[in-house]
């Protein structure tokens, strides 16, 4: 198959050499049996590619379109996800009234698609290893080995050459899993391609619910093309079809495009309007940003000042103690607990006091954590404590709301 044929049939968009260069990889190695690292940041289609592997191999057949199962391995909680890949025999734990296949079992013959592999646990890492070099698999609380003949392709959106240096991968199973690597390039990297994905999507809404399509003018065509696209082609989609929906003006001029792109912090942003729209030596820092650093900075001191008043007040303790078992001796006493930060002012302890409502402050006074930690709780609260669902409330995995829940005392 030619690229062209692929990029209809998959309905990819683009003629970026990265792009064309990870296609021809795809299209070339899919009829191999050689595990796949495909390797890019969220959103940039890495699902799209482990199709195109399965659906163009030989493996394609297999049980009438079930031969490739994905596995997104960072949402499968770290207690759960051995049996959850290679399943478990009945009363191998609690609760296991019968026999379960593994994802491995049922792509058997086919093709397992493990996305976000670099979320895997190191005690999973190893047991993977031996998945791919010997070819078997031992269910929960089995002691017989079963082979099984299946294709790794895995994804992952971390360095995961910076994880192997860090301990967080291993680097036997990295490159026992990256016989052959495909990277695919973020958005900003394909700057050309932009405005063909912009009309695609356009185009698509536009058919979908009859209404005329948009068209960028020349200077929003450019801030589109200069906008830095974190979420990727995921992101582009979301914001064209909330544009085509949303204005009524067909012609979409940058003051418009500004609208939907401004969410993202400014130093995030650079180059996205011309130098000469902002005014000569203009302050980039908002009040409210000057407000934010002033409250983060007496937030802060306060702190600090805390723990030195619980110093004192344990020092304060232990001499009692000591004086009272007659053990406490004048040289045991240590100095007097002092600190400049007794000296130093909150920046909300102003003249203008009143600027700072104490509704600016409950809302914007606490820390990151306090306020992941509230959201969370939140969140469990509003799903009864179901915490797949508080997962899905909070856009995490359920493995990482764990860790934080274990991290934030929430359970034991």
């Amino acid at each position: 198959m030619d690229i062209q044929t692929l990029k209809q049939r998959y309905d990819i968009i683009g003629n970026d050499p990265k792009l064309l260069m990870a296609l021809n990889k795809a299209i070339q190695v899919a009829p191999t049996n050689l595990s796949i690292l495909i390797t890019g940041e969220s959103g940039v289609g890495k699902d799209v590619f482990s199709r195109i592997i399965h659906e163009n191999s030989s493996r394609k057949h297999v049980r009438q379109g079930r031969g490739l199962i994905s596995v997104n391995c960072g949402a499968i909680p770290e207690g759960t996800i051995e049996s959850e890949l290679f399943g478990h025999v009945k009363g191998a734990f609690t609760g296991a009234d019968r026999s379960r296949k593994g994802y491995f079992e049922e792509a058997d013959g086919g093709t397992i698609f493990l996305d976000e592999i670099g979320e895997l646990p190191l005690a999973m890492q190893v047991k993977l290893l031996r998945v791919l070099e010997n070819g078997e698999i031992i269910p929960v609380g089995s002691s017989t080995a079963q082979k099984i003949d299946v294709r790794v392709v895995a994804a992952t959106n971390v360095d995961i050459v910076k994880a192997v240096r860090e301990g967080r991968f291993r680097e036997d199973l990295y490159y026992r899993l990256n016989q052959l690597s495909i990277y695919l390039p973020p958005l900003r990297e394909r700057k050309e391609d932009i405005p063909l994905l912009f009309r695609k999507f356009s185009s698509d809404v536009a058919e979908k619910y009859h209404m005329p399509p948009i068209v960028l003018t020349e200077d929003a065509r450019t801030m589109l093309m200069n906008y830095p696209w974190y979420g990727n082609v995921r992101e582009l989609k979301n914001i064209t079809e909330q544009i085509a929906v949303v204005e009524t003006e067909r012609t979409i001029t940058p003051d418009i495009l500004q609208n939907y792109l401004s969410y993202i912090p400014a130093e995030r942003m650079p180059a996205l309007v011309p130098e000469a729209a902002t005014p000569a030596g203009a302050s980039q820092i908002t009040d409210r940003e000057l407000l934010l650093k002033a409250l983060s900075m007496g937030q802060m001191i306060n702190e600090l000042r805390g723990e030195i008043n619980e110093l004192r007040q344990m020092v304060s303790q232990m001499a009692q103690r000591g004086a009272e078992n007659g053990e406490w001796r004048a040289e045991n006493t240590l100095p007097a607990l002092h600190s400049p930060l007794s000296t130093i002012h909150s920046p909300l302890s102003t003249q203008d006091d009143d600027f700072v409502t104490p509704e600016i402050i409950e809302d914007e006074a606490v820390s990151l954590e306090d306020r992941e930690r509230r959201a969370i709780l939140r969140a469990l609260e509003h799903n009864q404590g179901n915490r797949k669902q508080a997962a899905a409330d909070l856009h995490i995995s359920e493995r990482t709301l764990y860790r934080k829940l274990k991290g934030y005392n929430i359970i034991d």
